[in-house]
């Protein structure tokens, strides 16, 4: 090869983001895990990023570290209402957070038509036992911005909740989801939802329903039975199981036709980011991952989410845990069954303690300790 050659070749190979790259170059989303405004930014203009989410553990987090704006700003919340409490104070810096991200991504909305520039807003978690409040905060909030998509937990009352809040024209993210069985009771109760829509006469549109599977909280659920357990099992195999359960729903939606899309969240390694390539789906990565997927340059596939997980994976992991199956299969749990499940409980727990921490850490700007 002469100098000139080699020169073309070298000048020839793309060295933008790989994120961003298959952003470009298969229908896979991208969508940042956090509404930090930084961060945003950075994963819009660099990475390729057309949405974004909020929930009450990353408002926390971007409120806490981020005192110069945020300290003055729920001051004056509080003055502005002087006989709300801190909760409500809280949930309105919430508003006001996911509001400005919803911004920052109204190009990619319009571009994409409303199918993506997306920004999710969680529902209060202490509202996941009332159908009725669920709804009811996700039509406010869905009013809140045009692009705004309202995260909704796959419970029993959550899918409840889901059809009646999609029938009303709330853009739906479920959310509090780990299994193909809840993903799929997911898109079904959207289905019926557009389905009384249409029946009624009522206006059509691009919603963007997505329907989340937190991949890596499967993982983690898989890995603390097998430890409570004393199974003993490749600890490689663990990390293919929230896999897995992606690409047989992602087939489940395909032969169904569901109408809307699988999103990916809850990163634990990088295979869940690269393993769904080429799919028409939204992977959700938190910034962080992001940024360590571009700086080392991790390899992707543009047809990848057409491998199967290996069978001897998928015998493993059901050899090792009943739990696998249950997450796995299409009818491993009914609608009633998914409240109990152990990753149910654990995330549900976490949402509710981000909850009580923001309540705290307004309580200590509002009412300093003396």
């Amino acid at each position: 090869m002469t100098t000139t050659d080699r020169q073309r070749t070298e000048s020839a190979v793309d060295t933008r983001p790989v994120t961003l790259q298959a952003a470009e170059r298969t229908p896979t989303a991208l969508w940042n895990d956090s509404a930090d405004p930084h961060e945003l930014g950075t994963a819009i203009a660099e990475y390729g990023a057309v949405g974004a989410t909020c929930n009450p553990v990353i408002a926390y987090t971007c409120i806490k570290q981020d005192p110069d704006r945020w300290v003055p700003r729920i001051r004056e919340i509080a003055a502005e209402h002087p006989k709300a409490g801190e909760s409500w104070i809280g949930w309105k810096a919430v508003e006001e957070l996911s509001v400005a991200a919803a911004e920052r991504l109204l190009p990619a909305f319009r571009a994409s038509g409303g199918r993506d520039g997306r920004l999710s807003m969680q529902t209060d978690p202490r509202l996941h036992r009332d159908r009725d409040a669920l709804v009811e905060q996700a039509v406010r909030f869905s009013e809140l911005a045009p692009n705004i998509i309202v995260k909704i937990p796959a419970t029993s009352v959550g899918i409840a909740a889901i059809e009646e809040a999609a029938y009303r024209g709330v853009s739906i993210n479920a959310t509090v989801s780990f299994t193909v069985s809840q993903v799929v009771a997911v898109a079904e109760a959207v289905e019926r939802a557009l389905d009384r829509r249409t029946a009624e006469g009522l206006p059509d549109r691009e919603f963007g329903h997505v329907v989340t599977l937190m991949v890596g909280r499967f993982d983690d659920w898989l890995k603390t039975v097998v430890a409570r357990e004393h199974v003993m099992v490749d600890p490689g195999i663990l990390e293919w199981a929230g896999i897995a359960a992606v690409k047989h729903a992602y087939r489940v939606f395909r032969q169904r036709g569901f109408r809307s899309r699988l999103l990916v969240a809850a990163f634990r390694n990088p295979l869940q980011w690269s393993e769904f390539q080429g799919g028409d789906l939204v992977v959700s990565p938190p910034f962080q991952w992001a940024t360590d997927i571009n700086d080392n340059a991790f390899p992707w596939r543009p047809d990848a989410i057409d491998d199967e997980v290996p069978a001897g994976i998928l015998d493993a992991l059901r050899a090792a845990t009943p739990e696998f199956s249950r997450g796995y299969d299409v009818d491993g749990m009914t609608v009633d069954e998914f409240d109990r499940f152990g990753a149910t409980v654990t995330t549900l727990r976490q949402f509710l303690d981000a909850d009580a921490m923001l309540d705290a850490l307004v309580r200590d700007i509002v009412l300093p300790p003396a």
